[in-house]
């Protein structure tokens, strides 16, 4: 029975990884089951068994990724709210960006495969197709709102629509980063450059925190 429930497991796992890495590099629209199948060397009937259907299984691609990540974040953010409570003060906007995007960018270096669904990600922002960002942000959202709240406790001066506008300029940069990183070797726009999750946050942060605090 162990054997078998392993199997499955492993089928599934198979699976996933396959969608994921073909979705990356040809979106969800250029990519079939057929080539799913033949990636992981398993027959339809075993994505159909899984999944059901192509859309429950980008949704399955999402969450595996997503859920964990948005936990991380949650806390980070969470962490930061209460350490300012606790002082009586506002939160630093700094901490508050840092909590959000610090995780976002080294989950892709910590996690086997992220990198992979970051490209897929970062590519669905501009895929005329709505099926993948539909599902993106109905898992983001409440993340989102707890973004949006911190940041304004952060900013008072500001008001709600320009904090989330700004937060918006903020997740295009992210998503920019993301989607560029996936592609990136060892050049673009002939231009040789090469940089790990930690510089790209030293980079990043002090260019966001300036825009988001600007009158």
């Amino acid at each position: 029975m162990n054997e078998v429930v392993t199997i499955q497991a492993d089928t599934k796992q198979r699976i996933l990884d396959a969608a994921e890495f073909l979705f990356a590099q040809n979106g969800y629209r250029g990519t079939s089951l057929r080539e799913i199948t033949g990636r992981a060397a398993v027959n339809l009937a075993a994505v159909n068994y899984h999944f059901g259907s192509k859309k429950t299984l980008v949704e399955a691609v999402i969450k595996r990724r997503l859920l964990p990540l948005n936990s991380i974040r949650k806390k980070r953010l969470e962490e930061v709210k209460a350490a300012a409570d606790r002082k009586g003060k506002q939160p630093d906007i700094k901490d508050v960006l840092s909590a959000f995007i610090e995780p976002t960018l080294k989950f892709r270096e910590t996690n086997p495969g992220a990198e992979h669904f970051f490209t897929f990600i970062g590519r669905s922002f501009t895929d005329p197709d709505n099926t993948v960002r539909d599902v993106f942000v109905r898992y983001i959202k409440p993340l989102f709102a707890l973004l949006h709240d911190t940041a304004c406790e952060s900013l008072p001066d500001h008001s709600s629509d320009i904090m989330f506008w700004r937060l918006h300029f903020t997740l295009g940069a992210l998503f920019h980063t993301m989607h560029i990183c996936g592609h990136l070797k060892t050049e673009f726009m002939n231009i040789k450059t090469r940089m790990d999750a930690d510089s790209l946050i030293d980079i990043m942060l002090p260019y966001i925190t300036a825009g988001m605090k600007a009158k």
